[in-house]
């Protein structure tokens, strides 16, 4: 317990109304916060009636990136758009996922790749109808047929270019942000990355995507690797950087083993760096001088050699305050994982379906994750907030782990401070309990807490005597660690969604309801694969209803969301019947 840690702690308090753990905030609540990847719902491995999606919205996501299932191809890729030669479409579940999405409090990107093998195939044969693969398939593919075997000539541009048209076109209004492609500077563009083919392609992408919606964003990449040299071919080749809105790249230090994420920008990629990277693109000539980065690919894995989810729910945080300190907004891979795919279950936030007792439940990261976007979405550093720091310890055999302090005002004016030394962490969460003092400027805190962001858990402060500015003692770990002011926490608590909606051809619903004190269960019905929802009754909290009106001969939609004296929850999943 912090409390008992450290005499610069109090471990009573006359602040009864200070929450002993952070308080989530629900997507809805959040206007530009952080992101996550996500497989779209796929049977029978993500089945959307479990509870996963809505765990999203529940932990305050605001951005999505969508379009990969695992290392393979979504149904928003090109080969499921596609499938016969002149004819795109997507499933009206499509609609739904990404609906969902968007009236949930989350902003989309989409990836718009890979290949088709009716146009991209090095058979001579082309055919006029393909069948996507399953998800198991992964870069390296080289197979004659292989969806990584991207556009090059320009017939087979301009038959990319239509699907790109169509799927801008189609999503108008929902999805605003497109990227081209994913990591094309490794296997995922056969034979293996190729800057000058993917300048090319960019040059066709850029304003095919902007002539079919002005208000659409351009995401370049993202890029495996911090690779400057990659970047500049590329760009060098398309000529088109100013029409370029977001510059993407991938953070995995040290891919396979435990790097912590700081190492990102010192070492772990040699001479390349995040930093370096962002440096070359902010300085190329014509780019957009308002151009913003995304790690859109960050995790660090349980099951690499030297980690464990202890070791996750540390480097997580540490990754995604990292960047935003840096301006870069951070996308964790992955929400929960397709076991049908050559990673198993590597990488999911939340359990994936593997016939056990813990499928569909969330690692300790998830509630790391869920803390961070309450604390830190809609916060920017703010520079004129200063930390002065003494007493710092340095690490037996890691001398060089450095001291992270940064300062951080979120839209109502209230200051947060994260705080860190950046070490190699080890399995089991063993550190040796070190201090810190700190002397805070501009900052505005009367009251201090501190906050542990992997556990939430929120222990009352009281400044050295005499001072109204200074905190000693204070712990310093490897996980990050928050001071904030007793009224931060100044947002309602919603309740959970409800999740495992199932509807029967006569109308008879069932859910599961969660957390968050529900009071009540509002129950809406749309007829048609698009339109209006229409709110038809709401209840006490309950797990189920019979619509004794629903309308024979047409497709009927319903979803369920929770109430109580703060408001409402996001949207269950959409259960379809007839």
């Amino acid at each position: 317990m912090l409390a008992a840690f450290l005499p610069g702690l109090l471990a009573q308090t006359t602040r009864t109304t200070l929450p002993t753990h952070v308080p989530p905030k629900r997507s809805s609540q959040i206007q530009d916060g952080f992101g996550i990847n996500s497989d779209l719902p796929r049977e029978p491995y993500l089945p959307w009636n479990r509870w996963w999606w809505t765990r999203m919205f529940d932990a305050g996501v605001s951005w999505i990136r969508i379009g990969q299932y695992e290392n393979s191809s979504d149904p928003t890729s090109w080969d499921w758009v596609e499938q016969k030669r002149g004819v795109f479409a997507v499933a009206p579940e499509v609609d739904d996922y990404v609906d969902s999405l968007v009236e949930n409090g989350v902003q989309v990107q989409v990836q718009l790749m890979y290949g088709n093998p009716m146009y991209t195939s090095l058979s001579g044969i082309r055919p006029d109808t393909i069948t996507p693969k399953p998800g198991g398939f992964h870069n390296d593919d080289r197979s004659i047929d292989s969806i990584f075997w991207p556009p090059k000539t320009p017939d087979q541009i301009e038959a990319f270019l239509r699907y790109v048209k169509w799927m801008v076109n189609h999503f108008r209004g929902r999805i605003h942000y497109y990227a081209l492609w994913n990591e094309q500077d490794i296997g995922y563009w056969n034979p293996y990355g190729n800057a000058e083919e993917y300048g090319r392609l960019l040059a066709a992408f850029v304003p095919g995507v902007h002539a079919t919606d002005p208000q659409a964003k351009v995401i370049y990449g993202g890029q495996a690797d911090p690779s400057s040299d990659f970047a500049k071919r590329a760009l060098d080749e398309c000529k088109c950087a100013s029409g370029i809105d977001i510059f993407a790249y991938h953070t995995y230090p040290g891919y396979g083993q435990n790097l912590n994420p700081e190492s990102m920008d010192s070492g772990a990629y040699g001479v390349e760096s995040p930093a370096k990277l962002r440096d070359l693109v902010r300085n190329y000539p014509g780019i957009r001088k308002d151009i913003e980065f995304w790690d859109d690919e960050f995790n660090s894995i349980p099951s690499w050699r030297g980690s464990d989810e202890s070791v996750q729910a540390k480097y997580v945080p540490r990754g995604m305050i990292y960047n935003h300190a840096a301006g870069v907004k951070t996308f964790v891979w992955l929400l929960t994982a397709g076991v049908d795919g050559n990673e198993y279950d590597d990488f999911g936030f939340i359990h994936g379906k593997r016939n056990l007792p813990d499928d569909f439940t969330p690692r300790p990261v998830y509630y790391a994750l869920r803390n961070v976007n309450a604390l830190f979405s809609d916060t920017k550093l703010d520079p004129k907030i200063t930390l002065e720091a003494s007493d710092v310890p340095s690490l037996r055999r890691q001398a060089s782990a450095q001291f992270l302090p940064y300062g951080f005002r979120n839209k109502n004016g209230k200051s947060i401070i994260a705080y860190w030394v950046a070490a190699h962490s080890v399995p089991g969460g063993a550190f040796p309990p070190l201090a810190v003092t700190l002397k805070l400027g501009n900052a505005g805190i009367r009251d201090p807490v501190l906050i542990d962001v992997v556990s939430g858990e929120i222990t009352a402060l009281e400044w050295k005597p005499g001072t109204t500015d200074t905190l000693e003692a204070l712990p310093l770990r490897d996980s990050i660690l928050a001071i904030a002011d007793a009224n931060y926490f100044d947002w309602p608590m919603l309740p959970e969604a409800p999740s495992g909606l199932v509807a029967s051809p006569s109308g008879e619903l069932h859910w599961e309801m969660h957390g968050g004190q529900p009071l009540k269960v509002a129950v809406e019905r749309r007829i048609g694969n698009t339109g209006r929802w229409e709110r038809i009754a709401t209840q006490p909290a309950s797990v189920q209803f019979n619509d004794t009106t629903v309308p024979r001969g047409a497709g009927v939609c319903y979803r369920v969301r929770a109430i109580n004296d703060a408001g409402e929850s996001a949207y269950s999943n959409i259960a379809r019947i007839h």
